[in-house]
């Protein structure tokens, strides 16, 4: 199978690429407009293989994103390719609504025209697999509640506003002109080569570089947690397995505070690059709540579980150590 991925180049879409050409004998299309986020170096020791190609391509250009499928034929489609980051989009939203709008509609206005350009053997096998988020659910009520495939859209935020915008599109373009469409909505994501604006890389650099460590309001925020290397197992899962139309949450089943997220990476820290000086917790700072913020996002995996076998296999403990060790290593080089 050949796999386009938009988005390759970034946090999520280089750890799909990664798994990939290592665990399997498939093809991979990398297709990233390589914005401020996007990072090749991230695809390093798997960018040579022979089942690997570029194209550094803005999803919004239709007539570039045409070139492509017809020159590689790809036989499935992975959207990664967004702007991700909420105080970003508070700040100008412009982006977001180009990127997460226009550039999902023209992908998938791109795909359509594809799909009736190649012949019915190869239509059948096509799929066309949109990630999305836990965000457009916006906020839980209680604390018991969790978000399944079937809750209602409530975004809070511009960015959750144009990926819930995203989803429609897909599942109008699924539904009207029969694209083979598969869509899943993700928790928080971590691990290795994520952008160091996200939360943790905050927390591990700032601690390091012996900073204030700024947290949101009170840090009484809750995020279900998920290790980015099971995430990606849980794509291919989905891409291979699915039936067209279906829809997953998935989520890694760590429900945790913020301020308990900053705590356990302080913690770890101290024991493996101890300062002499000060506790790395010491360098907790409350600052002003981000506007709009949702205090609670939680994930029922259990469908994708029950239909796909799927299951995380790190635990917030065990992933936030490698993810460390993965940092401290990077600061050695």
């Amino acid at each position: 199978m050949k796999i386009l991925v938009t988005g390759g180049a970034g946090f999520i879409g280089s750890a799909f690429i990664r798994y990939i050409l290592t665990q399997t004998e498939h093809s991979i299309v990398n297709v990233d407009k390589l914005t401020y986020a996007g990072n090749l170096s991230s695809l390093k020791g798997v960018d040579d293989n022979i089942r690997y190609s570029f194209y550094k391509a803005d999803i919004c250009n239709k007539e570039l994103l045409s070139h492509i499928f017809l020159l590689e034929k790809p036989d499935s489609v992975i959207h990664l390719a967004a702007e991700s980051h909420v105080d970003r989009s508070i700040n100008d939203a412009n982006s977001f609504m180009e990127t997460n709008i226009i550039g999902t509609y023209q992908l998938l206005e791109v795909a359509r025209h594809y799909l009736q350009s190649i012949d019915e053997t190869l239509r059948t096998k096509f799929r066309f697999l949109h990630v999305s988020t836990d965000e457009v659910y916006g906020d839980l009520d209680g604390t018991d509640d969790l978000f399944t495939e079937e809750t209602s859209y409530d975004p809070s935020s511009p960015y959750s506003a144009s990926k819930a915008a995203a989803d429609h599109l897909v599942s109008a373009w699924g539904r009207t002109y029969d694209i083979p469409i598969l869509l899943t909505n993700c928790s928080n994501n971590y691990g290795a080569f994520q952008y160091p604006e996200k939360l943790i890389p905050v927390i591990i650099n700032k601690a390091l570089a012996g900073e204030p460590i700024p947290i949101y309001g009170d840090g009484n925020q809750v995020r279900d947690w998920l290790y980015v290397d099971d995430h990606v197992k849980a794509l291919y899962q989905v891409l291979t397995k699915a039936d067209v139309g279906s829809r997953y949450n998935v989520g890694g089943f760590n429900e945790i505070k913020n301020i308990d997220i900053v705590k356990t990476i302080c913690a770890e820290l101290d024991r493996l690059v101890p300062c002499t000086e000060y506790k790395y917790a010491e360098l907790i700072t409350f600052v002003e709540d981000r506007a709009g913020h949702d205090r609670r996002y939680a994930i029922d995996a259990s469908l994708i579980n029950r239909e796909l076998g799927w299951q995380p296999l790190e635990t917030f403990e065990s992933g936030i150590k490698k993810t460390i060790e993965w940092y401290l290593d990077a600061v050695k080089e």
